[in-house]
């Protein structure tokens, strides 16, 4: 297998969620911390990350410790074209796996998907990323990470031993103290999510091993979290990411095991999820193995995207009575081999994709009315690549 990332999944799917996460324990290989640091430096082989002060910037994750190596934190720039210029490394951010931006898009967090898992604060104050410090995880492998919008707290994800923990977030950007860490109930929990709802009043945290969705009351006094629901679903499903509605009042599930997408219908006053309606996240037809990664809706909230690894496309959903219903629409190839990530730019006019195997970031242009994609030629190498994000 190409890396660590993809031998845990191809196992877990193996044998199935109740026997996976069991298996699955402490896969990923140790990299050492990253320690704090003034500065980080930039890699001798590509330009000055703010040598394109005018190009919107790109942050790229990849796998430092997967073969072929990654090169962990690389910033991009975006020419006209719509083509992604490569730019420079940020040294000292080992096995980037997820990238969140502080709510003013002048910070970002980077998960370090390691043993002993750590998180990362980058500072882009000034267009030229700068490693300001890392703390740890309070866990293994984390996966996802998150700002509260109020911009005080972060929220990361441990996948390897399924808890979710709570730093607080600093006025100069750097990561805090820990204020609390949360371990999912659950035979063999594995957290690949923490989001916080569209009403700021939830934390809400997605564990595959578990089939569980945790929704969370957040005390910002004291950085404590209460479990509110743990919505149980079947066996087997794996659930993995969701997003949520602009309306907070539903939520669209992807599931990596079983791939479907649950329709999730959220009450805000009781912070509780039902589950509707569930579809697949495949065209009709297809088959083979296949592990969905990633999910995300449309600015106009008119439709749904997911990324599916095996068949490599992104599919698309029309979105139906008021967020209630996901209708398919079309899937269009990747034009690379396992879509781990996506993501939508700026301007809602094109879709970047992370594929993992291939080692390439591939670009869909994106149809406003429609909402359909198309493959685009434009392709950048960077190996092992895990997430992408923009800073715009």
């Amino acid at each position: 297998m190409r890396d660590k990332v993809v031998q845990r999944r191809w196992f877990l799917a193996g044998l199935g969620a109740a026997g996976a996460a069991a298996a699955a324990g402490p896969a990923l290989l140790s990299t050492k911390a990253t320690p704090p640091a003034e500065a980080a430096s930039t890699s001798p082989h590509a330009p000055h990350p703010a040598a394109h002060p005018a190009m919107l910037m790109a942050l790229i994750g990849s796998y430092t410790s997967s073969t072929p190596a990654g090169r962990g934190l690389d910033v991009a720039h975006r020419a006209d074209s719509g083509a992604l210029e490569p730019g420079a490394t940020v040294d000292g951010v080992p096995d980037a796996s997820w990238l969140a931006w502080s709510p003013d898009h002048q910070y970002l967090y980077v998960t370090n998907e390691t043993a002993q898992g750590t998180v990362t604060a980058v500072d882009l104050t000034s267009h030229t990323p700068k490693v300001i410090n890392s703390q740890s995880s309070g866990g293994a492998g984390p996966t996802h990470v998150a700002v509260h919008p109020e911009g005080d707290f972060l929220f990361t994800a441990n996948y390897t031993d399924g808890s979710v923990a709570v730093h607080r977030r600093n006025p100069d950007g750097s990561i805090g103290e820990s204020t609390d860490l949360v371990n999912h109930a659950g035979a063999q929990p594995h957290a690949h999510q923490v989001v916080i709802d569209p009403s700021r009043r939830w934390v809400v945290a997605v564990d595959l091993g578990a089939d569980s969705v945790f929704v969370y009351g957040f005390d910002r006094s004291t950085g404590k979290l209460t479990q509110n629901q743990q919505l149980v679903l079947p066996a087997g499903t794996g659930p993995r990411h969701l997003v949520f509605h602009p309306s907070a009042k539903h939520a669209y599930l992807l599931a990596e095991l079983n791939s479907t997408i649950t329709v999730l219908a959220f009450d805000v006053e009781s912070g509780k999820f039902t589950a509707g309606q569930v579809l697949s996240s495949r065209e009709p037809g297809a088959g083979g193995e296949n592990f969905p990664s990633e999910i995300a809706i449309s600015r106009d909230t008119k439709f749904v995207y997911a990324a599916n690894r095996g068949d490599n496309d992104i599919a698309t959903f029309a979105v139906e009575e008021k967020g209630a219903k996901l209708s398919f629409a079309a899937t269009a190839p990747t034009g690379g081999d396992w879509p781990r990530h996506f993501s939508l730019d700026p301007e809602q006019t094109s879709v970047y994709v992370a594929n993992q195997r291939s080692g390439t970031i591939t670009r869909l242009t994106r149809d406003a009315g429609t909402g359909l994609l198309a493959p685009a030629p434009e392709v950048l190498e960077v190996p092992s690549v895990a997430v992408i994000t923009f800073h715009g």
